[in-house]
């Protein structure tokens, strides 16, 4: 209704929804809970400094450094079942949570807003404190991220694993305009604003862009991790960012979805070989079996059929 009228106000209400990190959450009082292995309950708390916020993060173990980056709207607790594994290998484990999320503070934009150029920063100023990495782990949204900073920023990275990661925000883009009904002029204003907002038009922050965009002595070895039900990032993308990386590898899982693979310890002992130099299997599956749909009628008189599916995302 705002496109013939107000392009300019339309697009404004469209910035902030898109990057609104959505209702926040009490922020825990601490990493590690009584369920916690002991081995994670060794770690300490850190806090680095990013245009005078405060980073805060965990880190455990001694060895290669391994950064452990959360994605939209996440914190590093998603990503402790990967400590073990990793400890397991003689590697330090560093984790954080960007600003705004987590117990960091809140960001440029304020409390409950960020955007994922502002998480590769969170991880640029991290990894100024602890230096280069063996590998970064990076969750969906945190993968885009990840590669900004080994791209733009001051991150030097051995090998690199990408889990759940999108293709990048001109998908999202089209993705957004078509559920909020956006026309071409407020479109165009909310690229705009992007662009001033991030640094880069929306164009620039594909995965595979980006990736060719890497020189060789830069370019980490890859391992992707996907799940073929995962419902809120497709798996196609990360098959094509695959394809375009010389070198890199594809764990497909099954019925682990979006979250769950990062607790999967099946897909944490591959990703800690991958991280420790070894090889991997070609495929994971996850923990879940195939169920069958509730019994069906075949057509005709012939009796009952039944199908099977892969087990929920």
């Amino acid at each position: 209704m705002a496109e013939p009228v107000a392009p300019g106000v339309a697009a404004h209400v469209a910035e902030r929804l898109w990057f609104r990190l959505g209702s926040p959450r009490p922020a825990p009082s601490a990493v590690v809970t009584t369920a916690t292995p002991v081995r994670e309950l060794l770690g300490s708390a850190f806090e680095v400094g990013l245009r005078g916020r405060a980073v805060r993060g965990w880190t455990w173990g001694d060895g290669p450094v391994v950064y452990l980056m959360h994605g939209w709207g996440g914190s590093l607790e998603q990503l402790t079942p990967l400590v073990a594994p990793l400890l397991d290998r003689g590697m330090q484990v560093v984790a954080f949570d960007g600003l705004s999320h987590g117990r960091s503070d809140p960001g440029v934009h304020g409390a409950g807003s960020s955007d994922a150029v502002e998480l590769g920063r969170s991880l640029d100023a991290v990894a100024a404190r602890f230096g280069p990495a063996r590998a970064v782990v990076a969750h969906s949204m945190g993968a885009l991220s990840a590669l900004l900073a080994i791209r733009d920023g001051w991150l030097a990275a051995e090998r690199l694993v990408l889990i759940a990661p999108p293709s990048g925000i001109p998908d999202l883009l089209v993705q957004l305009t078509s559920e909020l009904g956006l026309g071409e002029r407020t479109t165009r204003r909310l690229v705009e604003r992007i662009h001033l907002r991030t640094g880069y038009a929306p164009d620039e922050l594909d995965l595979v862009r980006i990736a060719s965009a890497l020189e060789r002595r830069e370019r980490p070895e890859l391992l992707v991790v996907h799940d073929l039900l995962d419902r809120e990032v497709p798996h196609a993308p990360s098959a094509r960012l695959v394809q375009s990386w010389p070198g890199a590898q594809l764990l497909s899982t099954a019925g682990l979805g979006h979250r769950r693979v990062l607790a999967d310890a099946a897909v944490g002992g591959a990703v800690a070989r991958f991280v420790d130099r070894l090889p991997v299997e070609p495929s994971l599956h996850g923990d879940d079996r195939p169920q069958p749909f509730a019994d069906e009628v075949a057509d005709g008189a012939s009796g009952v059929g039944t199908r099977t599916r892969a087990g929920a995302a």
